[in-house]
């Protein structure tokens, strides 16, 4: 496994070795999010390779004060946190203690009995690229319902450690018969990479969280990550996330602001935004179509492997489309998903090499109290992320995103983020 080191993996602009500070875009952010600057705030970064080339903030930390959101505020990045477990799950391959066709059968045969027959040829790549078959949500239920009810009541308290609750996830799931035949349609599933998780956390002994800090925090000199709601009680020092309907600012230690923490590898993640672009420059310049490509972490032929195209596949129905829109900007039918990214491409992303197609990579997320949105163009050496304290607004996410893709990629053509 390659080694990487904190001071190469991302080089804060206006060091010694660049003698220029990022661009300032605190103008663009509060000019989108307008009168909302008042209710709730954002953060932004732009990265060519490893450097910020820009950064900003808008708004405020709690809907009702007048604290502003700073560039050390940590925000919850929700779903895009599936990117960095899949990238533990890619540092087992590595390591040859699991492989991308390792099936369920195989992963879960000690500790889940009865397993389905239909669950036991399913590989892990097929979990990890939501074509397994399994549903959205632990408790089965309609994929609308079930969010909104998530997102509304308080988590249910459940007993044992994290690790022991993910495996319970993993017993009832693979339990029941498969909705959808595994291996036929693309299913966004959350209850996948919670499985994602068990099986890191059966491997190796230790808790998925203990995972993410010691192999990839540290590593990548990330200080600020954590997991669940950031901030404390009482205090506005941190961001809060705002109730999904009102707007109400929610506090961190509330049941209602956060998920069940056995949630984590689908979704619990949180950092500041200048921490994030630390793992976002791990992927940005690992893949092997960058033009300045280094591994860090992994080795490049595991970044092709996480960032490959696989064959586009038919969404699930109108509904999954809906959750896709609400999310990303796509109603696309067709989606190719793989690895913790969505995966497409745009002209505004294309390079100049032989054989560049303007793929990007991107993710959105959300717990409904925040959301998050990242953009990846490896072959132009390029990336965006924006983090939000408002869950409902993730079309102002959209907007900064692009406003910052036309102010900062290259300008040859019209932008379109997720078409």
């Amino acid at each position: 496994m390659v080694e990487a080191s904190k001071s190469t993996l991302l080089r804060p602009a206006g060091s010694a070795e660049e003698n220029n500070a990022p661009v300032n875009v605190d103008a663009i952010l509060q000019s989108i999010l307008g009168r909302g600057g008042e209710r709730f705030g954002m953060a932004a970064a732009v990265l060519r390779g490893e450097r910020i080339i820009a950064q900003g903030v808008a708004g405020v930390r709690k809907r009702g004060t007048a604290e502003r959101v700073t560039l050390d505020d940590r925000f919850h990045l929700g779903s895009c946190t599936k990117a960095m477990t899949a990238t533990l799950v890619a540092m087992l391959v590595e390591e040859g203690r699991l492989n991308w066709t390792t099936t369920l059968g195989e992963l879960f045969a000690d500790t889940v009995k009865p397993m389905h027959p239909a669950w036991e040829k399913v590989t892990l790549r097929q979990v990890l690229a939501h074509r397994s078959g399994l549903p959205l949500e632990s408790d089965g239920l309609n994929p609308v319902f079930g969010l909104l009810l998530e997102v509304m009541r308080p988590p249910r308290a459940r007993p044992g450690t994290l690790p022991q609750q993910r495996l319970e996830i993993a017993r009832q799931s693979l339990s029941r018969p498969p909705r959808i035949p595994p291996d036929t349609k693309y299913y966004y599933s959350n209850v996948g990479y919670v499985l994602a998780g068990a099986v890191l956390e059966q491997f190796t002994g230790r808790a998925w969280e203990e995972l993410m800090r010691e192999r990839l925090f540290q590593p990548l000199g990330i200080s600020t990550g954590g997991f669940g709601s950031p901030g404390t009680a009482d205090k506005t020092e941190q961001a809060w996330g705002h109730s999904p309907v009102l707007g109400k600012p929610l506090d961190p230690r509330n049941p209602a602001a956060e998920l069940p923490l056995f949630y984590g590898p689908a979704g619990l993640a949180h950092m500041s935004v200048t921490d994030w672009a630390k793992f976002i420059a791990l992927h940005l310049r690992g893949d092997p179509a960058n033009p300045r490509c280094e591994a860090a972490l992994l080795k490049l032929d595991t970044f092709a492997e996480m960032h490959a195209v696989a064959p586009a596949t038919t969404s699930k129905g109108w509904v999954i489309r809906g959750l896709n829109f609400l999310a990303t900007g796509d109603a696309a039918s067709t989606v190719t998903y793989c690895a913790g990214w969505f995966i497409s491409t745009a002209s505004w992303a294309k390079g100049t090499q032989p054989g560049d197609t303007g793929r990007r990579l991107w993710h959105a997320g959300s717990n409904g109290r925040w959301n998050c949105g990242v953009v990846i163009a490896p072959e132009i050496d390029f990336a965006v992320l924006v983090a939000c304290n408002r869950g409902i607004a993730a079309w102002k996410t959209r907007q900064t995103v692009k406003a910052l893709i036309r102010a900062f990629a290259s300008k040859r053509t019209s932008l379109h983020w997720s078409g």
